[in-house]
């Protein structure tokens, strides 16, 4: 009876799914640093653990990443809150089939942007009439860009935003020299910067706490899923921390490496960029409310049709969350 017992608590634990069986979820978001703990989680088993199969799918855009969530191609989505409260608002880029119902359950990436351009430009003047590269022109980090480039003097009449889609299509297009210059992600301005490219600023500097990437799903997938979510949350959580714990330097570098098969000294430096300073992977995984607040002042400054957005708690729900970690 004790062992039936025992059996039984840990069928629950595990969301009611029977034992030995993972559950498979589709997660899409773009490529590169900010996912490492998505590659502790696996490489460390804290998914399997928690009864999980992560199957993670790099995204080419903004626009595929929530038409898919939206279309139930994927559950989960890495994505910057900035979509979620565009689509929400009816100020997306993207038609979708059916009504978004997205919400952001925990943080990711908080800042993270720095804006770099060509190396013979040294100033965020010198990109009057100039092509500026972005993912979409009404989401994602297009606003942050564009409040960057007003606080350094020039107004949207002084340049052209450009769509060549995710952070590795506009790396590409500043090493072709398509483009002036584009808001980057971290950690994959550096290499730019070691060539010689110019550093115009990061996104914090200029314009304060800013919310980034986060973690979205659909409303109506949580209501069914919802022990699925709570056990990705807390794989997600433990990885951040482990992560964030100096002890685990080296075996993060490793995990880096071999997953990106970078050199150590550009593992070295992306550590050093998402994991030891306020910008960059978010400690516990807790979203940055000051930061979303950031997120919509530059919405209703920016975004079309005209909306006065003030309530961040419309665009996130933390019970998972909070499920997840007070345990």
């Amino acid at each position: 009876m004790k062992r039936l017992a025992a059996i039984l608590v840990l069928f629950l634990a595990l969301g009611g799914q029977a034992i030995g069986q993972e559950r498979e979820l589709r997660v899409i978001g773009f490529a590169g640093g900010p996912n490492w703990p998505l590659w502790v989680a696996d490489e460390k088993g804290y998914f399997a653990t928690e009864g999980l199969r992560v199957q993670f799918t790099p995204t080419p855009s903004s626009t595929f990443l929530v038409q898919g969530l939206m279309d139930g191609r994927f559950d989960i989505a890495l994505a910057a809150i900035d979509n979620v409260i565009a689509y929400q608002e009816g100020q997306g880029e993207a038609k979708l089939a059916t009504p978004p119902d997205m919400f952001a359950f925990l943080g990711n990436l908080r800042g993270a942007l720095r804006l770099v351009a060509l190396p013979e430009i040294h100033s965020i003047d010198e990109l009057r009439g100039k092509s500026i590269a972005v993912d979409a022109r009404t989401t994602g980090f297009a606003f942050v860009l564009m409040k960057m480039l007003e606080v350094g003097g020039l107004r949207s009449t002084d340049y052209r935003l450009d769509s060549v889609g995710g952070t590795m299509e506009r790396v590409k297009a500043l090493g072709e020299h398509s483009t002036a210059a584009s808001l980057i992600n971290s950690p994959l301005e550096a290499g730019l910067l070691a060539k010689g490219y110019s550093d115009l600023g990061s996104a914090t500097s200029l314009i304060g706490p800013y919310q980034g990437t986060v973690g979205v799903a659909r409303r109506s997938w949580a209501a069914s899923h919802g022990a699925d979510l709570v056990h990705f949350i807390r794989a997600y959580v433990r990885a951040t921390d482990w992560l964030r714990d100096p002890a685990h330097h080296d075996e993060a570098l490793r995990v880096f490496e071999g997953v990106t098969k970078a050199s150590p000294e550009a593992a070295e430096t992306a550590y050093r960029l998402l994991l030891t300073t306020d910008d960059g992977i978010q400690p516990h995984g807790k979203i940055d409310m000051a930061g979303i607040h950031t997120v919509l002042k530059l919405r209703s400054e920016y975004g079309e049709p005209h909306r006065t957005l003030e309530d961040a708690g419309k665009y996130v729900d933390e019970r998972f969350y909070r499920e997840a970690v007070d345990r």
